[in-house]
C-alpha cells in the first residue's frame, strides 16, 4: 500500500499513541514511519540499564548543540530517541505531568482549549496508576505508573524527604494530584519490573490491526505539497526512494529536533533559513525551529558515612546478581530507575508555582553510569523548570541524513542565572538538613567553598548538564501570535492536510519531565483529529 488515511511521522512518545488511537476506527488506514528499527532490547526493557540504549547507536539520533556561548563554549549532548518508542524507550522513566498552572498558561499564551481542567481526562486516560484511588489518577490506561520499589531498598530515600520537611515544605504523597509542591516519592512509567514506553503501551497492541501499517527503518526526507496542501511523504528505505500518499493528513511527530527540521526541509519556516540551505519555499513560517526551550540540571553531591549506597552496586559481578534477578523475578534494583524519592519546590518565594525539582539518588555517579565517585555518595538532580532562555533549531543543507544546528543559548538570559543561585543555596540547606546527618560525609560538589554569586555562576557554567527536555520549536498558539507554528487544533498555520504533534509544539515548557505531557498531548490530539 502506498496510500492511507493518516500517515504518522516518528514512532515516539506521540507517534505511537497517535497511531494505536486513530486505528481503533477499522475503516481509518493508518501509516506509521520510523527511520529505526525495533525495540527489542533487554536493556530498553529493564529500567536500570536506561543509560545503555540512551548511549546506544541504534536507539539515539546522537545530536549535539553547536558551542554554547554561555556555557564557556562547551557542546552539550541532546540524546533523542530513534526506534519503536522514541525518547519514551531510552528516558529515565520520571512520571511527572507538571504542575495544572504550566497548562492554564499554555491556553494564557493562546492555546485555547489547552487548559488543565480540558487536558486532565486525557492525563487520567493514558495512565494505570498502582495507588491509591484519586479522582486526579488514572486506573485502566496503557501505561502502567508506579513508585519503583516503594523506597524500601535504601534508608537514604526516605532521609531526602525528611530533609526536605524540616527544611519547612510539605509532605507530598502524589505530585500528580491535587497539589505538586514539596517532598515525597517519584512515580515512574515502570510496571511489573518493565519499563512502559509507548511502543510496549500502545503500539504493540495495536499492530495487530490490519488498518495500521509500520514502516521501520525508513527515512522521511520532506512533506509532499500540492500548492500548500500537504499531500504526502517522500522518504528513502534501503537506500531508495518511497512516496506515500495522505488522503486526509501528515502528522509530524518527529519531537522537538525532528519536527521543526522535517518542516524546514520541505519548505516551511523562516525564510533565511531556506535560503541559506537551497530549500524552495512553500510557505513563510517564522516560528518553525525558534523558541527552543530546555532544562538544565547539576549534581549535587555528598560523601555518604554508611556502605548503603550504589556505588558498591557497580562492579561486574554486583551488576550480573542484579539483572540475573531481574531477568528471573522482574524486581529489585533492577526494576527500577534509582530515583525513588523527589521534591518541588520554588526557586525563590515570588514564584506563582514551583518550579525547582530534585531527583533524588542514593549514588554518586554520573547520568550515564560511567563516573563514579570512588567510596559511597549520595546525590540529587537538581535545577529550575521554568527557563527564560530561548535557542533555536536550523537546518544547514538540503539533507535530513545532515543534523540541524542546534543551538539552546542556555542561560543567555540573567534570571536563569539568578535562579540558579537561589537553587544552589536552597538545595544545600534541604541536604544540610538533620534528617541526613547520620549518612553526610563532605560535600563532593559544589563544594563548601562555592559560595557567592561568581563563584555559583562559574560552576553551574562548568558542570550544568541537559536534562534532555528539548521543547517548543514549533509552539502552539493563537492567530495573531506571528510566531505560532500550530493553531490549537494542531494544524499547522497557512497550509492544509498537515498537524504536528508532539512535545514541540508546547507554548511553554512544562514544571518537570517532558514524556507525560507529551503522551497527554498525543491523546487529546487524537480526540480532536478523530471528532
Amino acid at each position: 500500500m502506498t496510500e492511507f488515511d493518516y500517515i504518522i511521522v516518528g514512532a515516539g512518545s506521540a507517534g505511537c499513541i497517535l497511531a494505536s488511537r486513530l486505528s481503533e476506527k477499522p475503516e481509518i488506514s493508518v501509516a506509521l514511519i520510523e527511520a529505526g528499527g525495533s525495540d527489542n532490547s533487554v536493556f530498553v526493557k529493564m529500567p536500570s540499564a536506561l543509560a545503555i540504549p540512551m548511549h546506544t547507536k541504534r536507539f539515539n539520533w546522537g545530536f549535539n548543540s553547536v558551542s554554547e556561548p554561555h556555557l564557556g563554549g562547551r557542546v552539550i549532548p541532546c540524546y533523542r530517541g530513534k526506534g519503536l518508542g522514541g525518547s519514551s524507550s531510552i528516558n529515565g522513566m520520571v512520571f511527572v505531568r507538571g504542575h495544572p498552572k504550566d497548562f492554564d498558561e499554555w491556553a494564557e499564551l493562546g492555546a485555547e482549549g489547552w487548559h488543565y481542567d480540558n487536558c486532565l481526562p486525557f492525563f487520567k486516560k493514558l495512565e494505570r496508576w498502582s495507588g491509591p484511588d484519586s479522582q486526579f489518577r488514572g486506573a485502566i490506561g496503557p501505561v502502567g505508573v508506579g513508585t519503583g520499589n516503594d523506597m524500601k531498598l535504601s534508608p537514604l530515600y526516605q532521609a531526602f524527604i525528611d530533609a526536605g520537611v524540616e527544611a519547612g515544605y510539605p509532605r507530598c504523597p502524589d505530585y500528580n494530584g491535587r497539589d505538586q509542591e514539596g517532598f515525597g516519592p517519584m512515580q515512574m512509567n515502570v510496571d511489573k519490573g518493565l519499563r512502559q514506553s509507548t511502543a510496549k503501551a500502545y503500539l504493540k497492541p495495536a499492530t495487530k490491526r490490519p488498518n495500521l501499517t509500520l514502516f521501520k527503518n525508513m527515512l522521511t526526507e520532506r512533506v509532499v505539497f500540492d500548492g500548500t496542501t500537504a499531500t504526502g511523504i517522500r522518504a528513502l528505505r534501503a537506500g531508495r526512494p518511497v512516496e506515500l500518499r495522505a488522503r486526509r493528513e501528515v502528522i509530524l511527530s518527529a519531537g522537538a529536533i525532528g519536527s521543526p527540521q522535517l518542516l524546514q526541509l520541505s519548505g516551511v519556516g523562516p525564510q533565511a533559513v531556506l535560503n541559506n540551505a537551497g530549500i524552495e519555499p512553500v510557505l513563510e513560517l517564522p516560528g518553525v525551529g525558534e523558541n527552543l526551550t530546555d532544562h538544565l540540571e547539576v549534581f549535587f553531591q555528598y560523601q555518604c558515612r554508611e556502605p548503603i549506597t550504589l556505588n558498591n552496586k557497580l562492579d561486574l559481578f554486583s551488576k550480573a546478581r542484579i539483572g540475573l534477578r531481574w531477568l528471573v523475578m522482574k524486581d529489585g534494583l533492577g526494576a527500577t530507575n534509582h530515583f525513588e524519592s523527589c521534591g518541588f519546590i520554588k526557586s525563590s518565594p515570588e514564584k506563582p508555582w514551583p518550579d525547582m525539582q530534585f531527583h533524588f539518588l542514593p549514588g554518586a555517579i554520573s547520568y550515564d553510569g560511567k563516573t563514579a565517585f570512588k567510596g559511597h555518595g549520595y546525590q540529587v538532580h537538581v535545577g529550575p523548570n521554568k527557563p527564560f532562555s530561548r535557542g533555536h533549531v536550523r537546518i544547514t543543507s538540503n539533507h535530513m541524513s545532515d543534523a540541524p544546528e542546534i543551538l539552546f543559548n542556555y542561560l543567555s538570559d540573567p534570571r536563569d542565572q539568578e535562579d540558579w543561585r537561589n537553587t544552589i543555596r536552597l538545595t544545600r540547606k534541604i541536604l544540610e538538613g538533620e534528617a541526613l546527618t547520620p549518612y553526610r560525609g563532605d560535600e563532593i560538589q559544589p563544594g563548601v567553598h562555592i559560595t557567592t554569586d561568581a563563584d555559583i555562576d562559574g560552576w553551574v557554567r562548568d558542570n550544568v548538564e541537559s536534562a534532555y527536555h528539548p521543547s517548543c520549536t514549533n509552539k502552539m498558539g493563537a492567530a495573531d501570535d506571528d510566531m505560532a507554528v500550530v493553531d490549537p487544533q494542531c494544524r499547522v498555520r497557512g497550509l492544509s492536510g498537515l498537524r504536528v504533534v508532539d512535545s514541540s509544539i508546547f507554548p511553554s515548557i512544562p514544571n518537570g519531565n517532558l514524556n507525560a505531557p507529551t503522551m497527554m498531548l498525543a491523546e487529546r490530539a487524537a480526540s480532536l483529529i478523530s471528532s
